[in-house]
């Protein structure tokens, strides 16, 4: 999973929009509008980047498709401390 987070988090270039996603979400879970609105993102860019964290087990989605809400999966709060190293050393 080490390989996966700094992958997604730093290897890419939309890493650091993912990196700021994933602590949103671990402030407290939201829809894909609320995190647009929050972090001042194009809501496609958005759903992008939730799909590339829900296809890398990254975050996951709790309800219908509309109003899914997302949250970090057990697997990347299992590896939270990685998280955190990620993004100390790719903020700008």
């Amino acid at each position: 999973m080490e390989a996966v987070l700094w992958y997604v988090l730093a290897g890419t270039r939309g890493g650091v929009n993912r990196a700021r996603l994933l602590r949103a979400l671990e402030e407290r879970p939201r829809n894909p509008n609320q995190l647009a609105e929050d972090l001042d993102l194009n809501y496609d860019t958005v759903r992008h980047h939730l799909d590339v964290l829900t296809d890398n087990d990254v975050v996951r989605s709790s309800g219908d498709d509309y109003g899914a809400v997302y949250l970090p999966s057990e697997t990347a709060r299992h590896h939270w401390d990685v998280v955190e190293e990620i993004i100390e050393q790719t903020e700008p």
